[in-house]
């Protein structure tokens, strides 16, 4: 007879404990509205229109989609208006409509849909169509360009521009408690930081995303940015300032953590974090882009099939001849 130990668990049928994913997406477009809305009384009646086209453009490829391959309207899981939301808070006030029903294909077409639908994708699709945006059309994303006639009472120049050109000598006008309540220039829902670390704590508490990617994300960013400034504090900006600019808080509590495109166990949620943090800040500092947010974590989630594989020994009753 084998000696080979065997675990006992549980067979079908399983309970199910009531969760939906209409439920989470509806609570992340609850946790977003305090950076969207402040988006809006910023760059006003542009900003909204751009919310509305995304979300809109976003469900109306999915109808599509699914009326080709004939299968059930799937957009009442809020899937489609909550990728629509999250690339219309990455976008600035003044993007071009086509633009936006571009990059609403992408993210759901590209990004989601040819791969099979929610929980396939292997990119996160928001930050799929940002990188082949901010790529092909440079200067759509060029805060300082597209935002210079608003005069809303503070510095409107961006921040990580100034420091990419001009270094940290460029960057004293702006004050820490500014950028954290989202006086800088910048993308719609991407600047009000009070805005979206209260939107990350709400998602946290109702259990709908994942700290440990969240804060791992923000340490990776932290850490490497403090060593940079160590090592040329003329050149290379303070660890919380990168923490408030760019895309780094949306990123953090909106798009790192989504669930299909990262990692589900411990050790690799922490690596896939820091090192999508990391990348974060070696792309600002010494690569080509202004922002290495959404190209940082696409490579993350390139590696993530293999960081999974990081899992701890199956606990479970060893039972002799099972």
């Amino acid at each position: 007879m084998s000696s080979q130990q065997k675990l006992v668990v549980a067979h079908a049928p399983y309970w199910h404990d009531g969760s939906k994913i209409s439920t989470k997406n509806y609570n992340i477009m609850i946790a977003a509205l305090p950076a969207v809305l402040m988006g809006i009384s910023q760059y006003g009646a542009p900003a909204l229109a751009v919310i509305a086209f995304a979300m809109a453009f976003a469900m109306i490829w999915e109808v599509i989609w699914n009326l080709i391959l004939g299968k059930p309207a799937s957009i009442g899981d809020g899937s489609a208006a909550v990728t629509g939301m999250l690339l219309g808070m990455l976008m600035p006030a003044t993007a071009p409509w086509w633009v936006i029903a571009l990059g609403t294909f992408i993210a759901i077409i590209v990004g989601k849909q040819i791969f099979g639908g929610i929980g396939f994708n292997p990119l996160n699709p928001p930050l799929l169509a940002l990188a082949m945006l901010v790529i092909s059309f440079k200067g759509v994303f060029d805060f300082d360009e597209a935002l210079r006639h608003y005069d809303l009472g503070f510095v409107m120049t961006y921040p990580l521009a100034d420091l990419k050109a001009f270094g940290t000598g460029a960057i004293g006008k702006f004050s820490l408690g500014d950028l954290f309540m989202g006086r800088q220039a910048g993308a719609i829902g991407s600047t009000f930081g009070l805005g979206l670390i209260v939107g990350g704590l709400y998602l946290m508490l109702r259990g709908h995303m994942r700290w440990e990617i969240s804060l791992s994300f923000l340490a990776g960013v932290f850490i490497t940015a403090l060593l940079f400034n160590l090592s040329d504090p003329a050149k290379y900006a303070s660890p919380v300032f990168h923490l408030l600019t760019g895309y780094t808080l949306i990123a953090a509590f909106f798009l790192v953590p989504e669930d299909s495109s990262s990692p589900a166990n411990f050790i690799p949620m922490l690596i896939f974090g820091a090192m999508a943090g990391l990348g974060t800040v070696l792309i600002r500092n010494i690569g080509a882009y202004v922002d290495g947010v959404p190209f940082a974590i696409l490579l993350m989630n390139l590696a993530n099939p293999l960081l999974d594989k990081i899992r701890p020994k199956a606990i479970g009753k060893v039972v002799e001849n099972a």
